[in-house]
């Protein structure tokens, strides 16, 4: 029997609500599918810093190089805000990637069909959206140097972000998203702001030279200012979409309403074996801590449990079982079961376990 190790890193707020719900769904996977996962538990964030000074200590890190995939739930909080920047419990995240080389993210954004109404957007809009947003994660506005703030004698500041960008760093991303597009209905958007900044302008000379080695798969450039217009106007022209770090945080967010709710989105942060098979990937539901609701059960764990699903698919290679969690999720959706993001006025809202209880059930039936 297969044995695969996970590092599971709850964090902060919602995120230690929903990551259990996660490994309850991979333990009901593991059953049927004859695995076994052994989950290790450590510590990140603003959990981290309070036991012990740090928002990523060693020994989580060190989980992480060795585990088969990591578990992620949420990290940061008011608690923690008034700290340095380069202390904050977000730096444990930022750090994370940075030293596991995560550099791509794929957040799919699917309007499931059940959940049309969920979505402010009119239904002729978000009906059948299905897209990929894939961001560069290691690189531009959050990591370049120089970076910081700088005191003038007259009592102002400076605060000073580089956006940077080499041509590796483009490449393989780019390669990433070309074999995804390859692998769905064959269409990339590039989005950058090559108008106006020299980096998109590299980035865009980049991304054509690398077309022409995947002459199946039908690029387009994007201006990152009409790919935001669009994707709440027409977001069904979109397959593939990549972009470069801040960009990208952006637009996948945005592409939430598309989904009814950030409660939706899963995302996979994978490292230099993206393009080619297994990798030590990070996994984790987009919709942050949301501190507002917190400790009060309500969280939707659907995110969690599909970026279990996106796990399975990318960093353990069990595409059957990913098919299963993703199937057990659409059932669930299909008979009603609502958490309250994603319920009309008038439907029973269930709480965060109870919404798992049903994909489990889904899972072992």
């Amino acid at each position: 029997m297969a044995t695969h190790t996970i590092a599971v890193l709850p964090g902060d707020g919602i995120g230690q609500e929903v990551t259990p719900e996660a490994v309850r769904v991979l333990r009901a996977v593991g059953k049927r599918a004859g695995v076994t996962f052994e989950f290790e538990e450590a510590l990140i964030g603003g959990a981290a810093i309070d036991a012990t000074g740090t928002p990523l200590p060693p020994e989580t890190l060190a989980l992480c190089r060795k585990a088969d995939a990591i578990l992620f739930g949420a990290v940061g909080g008011p608690k923690w805000d008034h700290l340095p920047q380069e202390s904050r419990a977000e730096r444990g995240l930022l750090a994370l990637r940075k030293e596991l080389d995560l550099y791509a993210n794929l957040r799919p954004a699917i309007c499931f069909p059940m959940l049309i109404d969920a979505s402010p957007l009119k239904r002729s809009v978000v009906e059948g959206t299905d897209l990929m947003v894939i961001r560069e994660l290691t690189g531009g506005l959050y990591f370049g140097e120089p970076r910081g703030r700088e005191s003038f004698a007259d009592g102002g500041e400076r605060a000073i972000n580089t956006m940077a960008y080499t041509t590796r760093e483009i490449e393989r991303v780019a390669r990433v998203a070309f074999d995804v597009a390859r692998k769905r209905r064959k269409r990339l958007a590039s989005v950058d702001k090559a108008n106006v900044l020299v980096v998109s302008q590299l980035w865009r000379e980049v991304v054509t030279r690398l077309a022409r080695d995947y002459p199946d798969v039908a690029l387009e450039h994007v201006l990152v200012d009409n790919c935001a217009m669009a994707l709440v106007h027409k977001p069904t022209h979109f397959d593939t979409i990549v972009t470069e770090n801040t960009f990208g945080d952006i637009l996948s967010d945005e592409a939430a309403i598309l989904a009814g709710s950030m409660g939706m989105l899963p995302s996979a942060s994978l490292g230099p074996a993206a393009a080619g098979g297994r990798n030590v990937g990070l996994y984790e539901p987009v919709h942050g801590t949301a501190p507002d609701i917190a400790g009060k059960g309500v969280a939707n764990p659907l995110a969690a449990i599909l970026s279990a699903g996106l796990l399975l698919r990318y960093s353990l290679n069990m595409t059957a079982a990913a098919a299963w969690v993703e199937a057990a999720v659409q059932r669930v959706l299909e008979q009603g079961r609502r958490t309250g993001d994603i319920a009309k006025p008038g439907e029973k809202v269930l709480g965060t376990r109870e919404m798992s209880d049903h994909v489990v059930h889904e899972l072992e039936g």
